[in-house]
């Protein structure tokens, strides 16, 4: 990797941090859920400092080339957000559906009062 292509991706990961902050910031992102993010940026930003460990992991687990483990890194990490993106997703749909019913119940409870 020459030294030009790390210093740019050098400053795509600063990119990358600023942007997950600012989200924080300004609320669009929760704490908790940021916590993944930030580790893949940490991943990306160790590869980007240390090239030679992309090419220690392609060796070791016998991928041809350095493309095919950074592809197989993304694909991994792509899969890891999903799979937490679904469970957030699940968790409030349960909530949503509880809350529904809970503001059915109340709603009926107000008419019978309101009837009295």
């Amino acid at each position: 990797m020459t030294v030009y292509l790390r210093v740019v991706l050098g400053f795509v990961v600063v990119v990358y941090f600023l942007l997950i902050l600012h989200f924080m910031k300004k609320k669009m992102l929760s704490l908790k859920y940021t916590l993944l993010w930030l580790f893949s940026g940490f991943v990306m930003g160790i590869l980007v400092l240390f090239p030679g460990l992309l090419d220690a992991f392609v060796k070791a687990v016998g991928i041809e080339t350095p493309m095919y483990g950074l592809f197989v890194f993304a694909i991994f990490f792509i899969l890891v957000i999903a799979m937490s993106l679904t469970a957030i997703v699940s968790k409030q749909t349960e909530r949503i559906k509880d809350l529904a019913q809970d503001n059915a119940v109340l709603e009926k409870r107000v008419r019978e009062l309101e009837k009295k």
